[in-house]
């Protein structure tokens, strides 16, 4: 069955060029032009990932990323004007999983919403499906992280992340091998995707989020995995 993607976006020339170019590629694809519109249709349609703008009328995108989040676990990728660097961190906290400025190519849409798909459907890369971590357990068939037993929600991207990490415990990774991690392809090394999914994950596991004992920072270098 073909994945579903909503398109929530306003521009009623882009919109529906993307909506033809992604069913061109065997997605089953809706479009709505107004925030209040995709909530609705978002019940009925259910999509698999949503590809929000954030400037709509009615009611905005940074809204309705943060509504779904916590509702669904429905991958997000958010589109924002080229300026918008705070809009983008914004939306990464909030637990979008990509975002794509504009403009945009369609082939890199495509490749950015495949990416966001295989770790969604991906099978555990190396076949362990549990993973005991100190007091946290990760199951990686399941995408689940517990604490001694408490369920701890996670966005994909900071699944992706963790396992990433837990699973190459020790060693030092950089953000551009991080994000490449994450995009299945080029990434920009200074890209700000990162250190958001980091303390978004550390505000969630570290008890004191500001002194990690978990995921350290190697200064100059990235991050690894800690062995408390």
């Amino acid at each position: 069955m073909a994945d579903r993607i909503l398109i929530v976006e306003d521009d009623r020339k882009l919109a529906p060029l993307v909506k033809r170019y992604l069913e061109d590629h065997h997605f089953q694809v809706e479009w709505v032009a107004d925030g209040d519109e995709a909530e609705r249709r978002f019940t009925s349609f259910r999509p698999d990932l949503v590809v929000l703008d954030l400037m709509l009328p009615g009611r905005d995108g940074l809204s309705l990323c943060r509504e779904i989040r916590n509702r669904h676990r429905t991958a997000i990728l958010i589109l924002t004007a080229k300026g918008d660097e705070t809009d983008r961190v914004i939306g990464l906290e909030l637990g979008a999983d990509d975002y794509l400025t504009k403009p945009f190519g369609l082939k890199e849409l495509l490749a950015r919403i495949r990416a966001i798909l295989r770790r969604y459907h991906g099978s555990p890369p190396d076949g362990q499906d549990q993973r005991v971590l100190g007091p946290f357990s990760l199951d990686t068939s399941h995408r689940t992280l517990r604490r001694d037993g408490e369920d701890i929600v996670l966005t994909r991207s900071e699944f992706d992340l963790l396992e990433l990490l837990t699973r190459n415990a020790g060693r030092v990774f950089r953000r551009d091998e991080l994000l490449h991690g994450l995009r299945g392809g080029e990434a920009d090394a200074f890209d700000r995707a990162i250190d958001t999914h980091i303390s978004n994950l550390r505000r969630k596991i570290e008890t004191d989020p500001k002194n990690p004992r978990y995921i350290i920072t190697v200064w100059g270098l990235g991050y690894r995995w800690g062995q408390p």
